[in-house]
């Protein structure tokens, strides 16, 4: 079986080439960038085709391509694709808003990695830094079988954990409940309170606390305090710390904060990102 990989030399490509490498597929590596070309030819030692060239007996098409190029590549070769093949996108933004091109006789499938969890099992070192995965950590992912028959989730879920080896657990999503995910609750609330937290470590440093100090305070009690939170460990919040949270929930949240899961927030949230 013959997957066309376009945008094999980007820096999303390049991971996915390397993970297809010695499968039981037929890669044909998409690139039209030159620089990209040769970066891949010298992490891999493959050669990249021409669109027409990969696209050309593909049963799989990844779109290995940004947010904001998905609507431009995918009509670009949507009339190359064959009838009863699969175009694989990596995240849900793109079809989630609309931008894929319509077609009754092709599969569309979503796909995206959870990342390596906090809270694992890893012992050896690579795998310990791997933070983002696909590389030596093990990590789950969601799938979404957007359009075309049921038997083709189990083709789209083999590549999706091909890609993103080694995998941890598979799931299975609708695209409406990935994009709650991300950007929703991926990005939206825990990339924004991460930030929030980065900002207060710097200001409790500004405040004449040693940096080396502050730092360790706070990665460790978000160690312990997540563990306790997300049920990682048996144990309950000292009354302090209780009375600390009901104080300090109000002062740093909104109260209609849950409101950024609403269809019309996610909705404007992704047409921002696409």
């Amino acid at each position: 079986m013959k997957i066309a990989l376009l945008g094999a030399g980007g820096k999303m490509g390049t991971r996915l080439a390397k993970n297809l490498k010695g499968s039981r597929f037929e890669v044909a590596h998409v690139e039209v960038n030159e620089a990209a070309k040769a970066r891949l030819k010298d992490t891999i030692g493959v050669d990249c085709v021409t669109p027409d060239e990969g696209m050309k007996g593909a049963q799989i098409v990844i779109l290995a391509v940004p947010d904001t190029a998905i609507r431009a590549v995918s009509h670009q070769i949507v009339d190359k694709v064959e009838a009863g093949a699969m175009i694989v996108i990596l995240d849900a933004a793109a079809p989630f808003a609309g931008h894929l091109p319509k077609r009754d006789d092709i599969t569309y499938f979503v796909t995206h990695p959870c990342h390596p969890p906090i809270f694992n099992d890893e012992t050896d070192l690579s795998a310990k830094r791997d933070f983002f995965g696909g590389v030596a950590a093990a990590q789950s992912i969601v799938s979404a079988l957007m359009q075309g028959p049921e038997e083709h989730f189990a083709r789209g879920e083999e590549v999706a954990k091909l890609i993103y080896k080694p995998i941890l657990r598979s799931h299975r999503v609708t695209v409406e409940q990935m994009a709650l995910l991300e950007p929703g609750l991926s990005e939206t609330v825990c990339a924004s309170l991460l930030v929030a937290m980065k900002d207060a470590l710097d200001e409790v440093v500004r405040r004449g606390v040693d940096p080396v100090a502050a730092r360790d305070f706070l990665l460790g009690h978000m160690n312990i305090l997540g563990a306790v939170i997300m049920g990682e460990v048996e144990g309950v919040f000292s009354d302090a710390c209780n009375k600390a949270i009901e104080n300090g929930k109000p002062r740093i949240m909104q109260p209609d904060w849950l409101d950024v899961f609403n269809h019309d927030e996610i909705t404007e949230s992704i047409r921002r990102i696409t």
